[in-house]
């Protein structure tokens, strides 16, 4: 049984995720479920007031389940990981919290939650964001809790009202005051935070280099997705296109470098697309020059348009009402 806690702007995401056919989770027993959250805030809007205050709000859902232990991801990560080996980690452990963690270089530890742990890896002191770090184990967001025992801490942390009711800054902490038992799991693979526009570009581009670590045709661990049951894509016979992932439906006339085009695209007639990202259904027009961009889903640029540059430090987003 999954659920999945959305809330802002989250429409197409919630229709996209309850197609669950394409995940596999299309069963009589559990399946997936989208939780928008319950409370309002001061301005009428339904929140979650917090990572932990998600789950708190859907008590009820995981009592329902009744299970013995409950796994819980942040949804703005790109990785491939087998949690049945993180669940056996938390099981032999006899632990009251798993936390995934990944080494980082010393120097990046600052930017990160960081767990302190012993040989054995058993986790002593949690420091968020810490100025001089003792530890290069940075927090996934990615936990397993023994259900009995999380319940009781939400509930507590709900009744808190100097709460941010947070995983890192209020349960985890919790649990250490009490002596809970924590351990980490070591994950070793490609992991990225695509909480930002820049993050999100840098994963995309991650996807074309020849050391790529997230392999999408490993046969063995495929990457599923809506069957939108398009066309071929199609490379005009003046088109030059290289290193690039050309999506089914797409159209291309132009110049495509080292970009992804998401379905049915159209880059038109000389135009040059660089180092960009051009998501479902947008059109490219003649001539226009896109380098370094985001291009949102049915985004139109006019012909001639020149957007982004090889030499800023700042990714551009092209959505309707929006230029970043």
């Amino acid at each position: 049984t999954v659920g999945v806690l959305t809330q802002y702007e989250s429409v197409l995401l919630n229709a996209y995720v309850a197609k669950d056919q394409f995940w596999g989770l299309d069963t009589n027993d559990g399946g997936v479920f989208v939780l928008p959250p319950r409370e309002r805030d001061q301005k009428g809007f339904e929140v979650y007031r917090g990572t932990a205050d998600a789950i708190t709000q859907n008590i009820d859902f995981l009592d329902s389940i009744e299970p013995e232990y409950v796994l819980i991801l942040s949804g703005d990560h790109i990785y491939k990981m087998n949690y049945e080996k993180m669940l056996k980690h938390h099981i032999a452990k006899g632990a009251d919290a798993t936390i995934a963690v990944l080494q980082v270089p010393m120097k990046e530890a600052s930017r990160f939650g960081i767990m302190n742990c012993d040989k054995n890896d058993m986790v002593q002191e949690f420091e968020e964001k810490p100025a001089h770090p003792k530890s290069n184990l940075a927090s996934m967001g990615i936990y397993i809790f023994t259900y009995k025992t999380l319940r009781k801490y939400l509930l507590e942390d709900d009744k808190n009202e100097q709460s941010s009711h947070d995983f890192g800054k209020d349960i985890i902490p919790a649990y250490l005051d009490d002596n809970k038992v924590l351990a980490a799991y070591r994950f070793k693979g490609y992991w990225k935070d695509v909480g930002t526009i820049d993050s999100l570009w840098e994963s995309n581009m991650d996807l074309l280099k020849n050391d790529n670590a997230l392999n999408l045709g490993d046969p063995d661990w495929k990457i599923y997705t809506e069957d939108v049951n398009a066309l071929p894509q199609f490379i005009g016979e003046n088109a030059v296109v290289r290193n690039s992932y050309i999506t089914q439906g797409s159209v291309v006339l132009g110049k495509v470098n080292n970009s992804v085009l998401g379905t049915n695209s159209f880059i038109d007639d000389g135009a040059d697309v660089q180092d960009s990202v051009i998501l479902t259904g947008a059109k490219i027009g003649a001539g226009a020059k896109i380098t370094r961009c985001i291009v949102a889903d049915n985004v139109e640029i006019g012909p001639g348009v020149v957007l982004g540059s090889a030499d800023s430090d700042h990714i551009e987003l092209i959505a309707k009402n929006v230029t970043e």
